[in-house]
């Protein structure tokens, strides 16, 4: 397959389709992005011997016109020395570098066809290589969650899971027994400190005694007062 042919196939390529129909999209789009960038170093050569080969040219038009000038300059000699035969004989020749020069201008003309056509072809294959390659990252993406999808429902499925939260509970069983037997040693033998909240509760329950103490003793001095009477 030509090298044109390759890069309109490419730049006319459905990706979406392809990637739909491919058992490994994945594997899919790095085939086609190893395509594209073999295709685009091939258009890129193809390119780079074309500016050589139109330089090339060049150079030789611009012998061949200094060429149609030098013979021009002979012929005109030739003529004033009344050499009429050598002055046709060397606008013959100057003819010859003329016609020569605008052939290769011809030929470098299309070649500058050629190269616009190659610079469209290349910017078209950069785009397309963008686009594939920012599909290969949402993929690899895609197919990444997937896969973390698939195994975390693959252990939550598993009895290892319910194992390990079993396990747990056995766990918080053990320290919540632990604290119960610490809690009733500290009671059993008096050594447990009260708290704060105890502390001052018992302030308020003794504050709530004298009160009532106080209330007693005015009442016992109001009949101690009356019994005087």
């Amino acid at each position: 397959m030509g090298i044109f042919s390759r890069t309109r196939d490419i730049v006319a390529a459905n990706f979406n389709d392809m990637l739909d129909k491919a058992d490994d999209p994945q594997k899919m789009i790095r085939m086609i992005i190893l395509e594209m960038e073999e295709t685009l170093v091939e258009v890129r050569a193809s390119a780079a011997r074309t500016i050589a080969d139109q330089k090339e040219m060049h150079r030789h038009t611009v012998k061949l016109d200094k060429l149609q000038a030098d013979w021009g300059e002979k012929a005109a000699l030739a003529l004033s020395k009344d050499r009429e035969d050598l002055a046709r004989a060397a606008l013959v020749e100057k003819k010859k570098a003329a016609d020569m020069s605008d052939q290769l201008k011809q030929e470098i003309a299309v070649l500058d066809d050629a190269l616009r056509a190659y610079e469209q072809d290349i910017q078209k294959l950069q785009n397309r290589l963008r686009e594939a390659r920012s599909r290969q990252t949402a993929i690899a993406a895609r197919l990444e969650s997937a896969e973390n999808r698939v195994k975390l429902r693959s252990l939550m499925t598993e009895d290892r899971v319910d194992d390990a939260l079993s396990r747990f509970d056995q766990l918080e069983r053990r320290v919540d027994y632990a604290e119960g037997r610490a809690e009733a040693l500290s009671i059993s033998d008096g050594s447990k400190q009260p708290s704060l909240s105890d502390e001052i509760a018992a302030l308020e329950g003794a504050d709530a005694i004298d009160d009532e103490l106080e209330q007693m003793k005015k009442a016992l001095g109001k009949s101690d007062a009356k019994k005087e009477d």
